[in-house]
């Protein structure tokens, strides 16, 4: 009985310490949303154990077949628009200046936060537009939404280091509302600038949980930053026909990544025939952010 008694003590105690042990990212993920639609076609080529992915896209099939008006309109059941309830379009004032940006979820006690920055030519419109894209706009609005996070898409005031200091004083003021919340950074082509600039700001790396890089640009000089020191999780969504950004540059970054620490948390999922603004389209948020989560940084 002794022996029984004490089993029934201890097998709790343990319970309670593997809880103590586990990481926040093994306790939560992102709930699925849409996933059969959204997952990634075919994977051509693995490479690094998986990190490094060749990924067979089609025009055809991942922009004719899946829009209803080619690069203009999504079919239907690509998107969810009921999220557009906790849409709002506001104003903060900064010491720098007013910044207009959307905010999809919950602006205060968010579980999560991800930041998407546009490039040249773009504005917050365009991250939150449910059609275009494919409609992956619509999920990751979606994403956010049913899962008691915080979606913003702010006007990037410039791509200079003023531009990232205003967007850095937008993220105080949210993150000082959901002080729990993990960030994530999503950087659209030129809005790649003020991303890596953000990811060496002090006071927002502790929050700052990864960069996702759509279509975007690369910096050398984050090998020798706090951020690369930190383990900072960062994803690479190219189009191998990019014409902005080549993608052997970014494959060469990858590798200079991945030549420092050969453990370091980051992912590069190649397009194969994909442009500029494929990795925006088709880029699964989903895993992304779920297996930035997992890697408990």
């Amino acid at each position: 009985m002794r022996g029984a008694r004490k089993r029934a003590y201890v097998q709790p105690l343990l319970l309670c310490l593997l809880a103590l042990l586990a990481t926040p990212a093994e306790a939560w993920q992102l709930a699925p949303f849409k996933d059969r639609l959204f997952g990634y076609p075919d994977v051509l080529e693995r490479r690094d154990d998986g990190a490094y992915r060749i990924i067979d896209y089609r025009e055809m099939r991942d922009i004719n077949g899946r829009d209803a008006v080619p690069e203009r309109r999504v079919r239907g059941r690509y998107v969810d628009t009921a999220i557009r309830r906790l849409q709002r379009d506001l104003v903060i004032e900064t010491e720098r200046g007013p910044v207009r940006h959307f905010a999809v979820g919950r602006v205060e006690g968010a579980r999560i936060i991800t930041v998407y920055l546009h490039g040249q030519g773009g504005n917050r419109h365009q991250g939150v537009d449910d059609f275009t894209f494919g409609g992956n706009f619509n999920r990751i609005k979606n994403l956010m939404g049913r899962n008691g996070g915080l979606y913003l898409v702010p006007d990037v005031p410039g791509f200079s280091a003023e531009g990232a200091t205003r967007i850095a004083a937008l993220l105080s003021a949210y993150t000082a509302r959901s002080p729990d919340a993990p960030v994530f950074l999503a950087c659209g082509s030129m809005g790649g600038a003020p991303c890596w600039r953000l990811a060496r700001e002090a006071a927002l790396l502790p929050r700052l949980k990864g960069l996702v890089l759509l279509g975007s640009m690369w910096d050398d000089g984050f090998l020798t930053t706090r951020a690369f020191q930190n383990r900072l999780p960062i994803f690479i969504g190219h189009g191998s026909r990019d014409e902005v950004f080549p993608v052997e540059k970014l494959e060469a970054f990858y590798r200079r990544i991945r030549a420092r620490e050969p453990a370091y948390p980051v992912r590069f999922v190649r397009f194969e025939t994909g442009t500029h603004g494929t990795p925006i389209r088709m880029t699964d948020w989903r895993e992304t952010l779920n297996w930035m989560l997992s890697t408990g940084r």
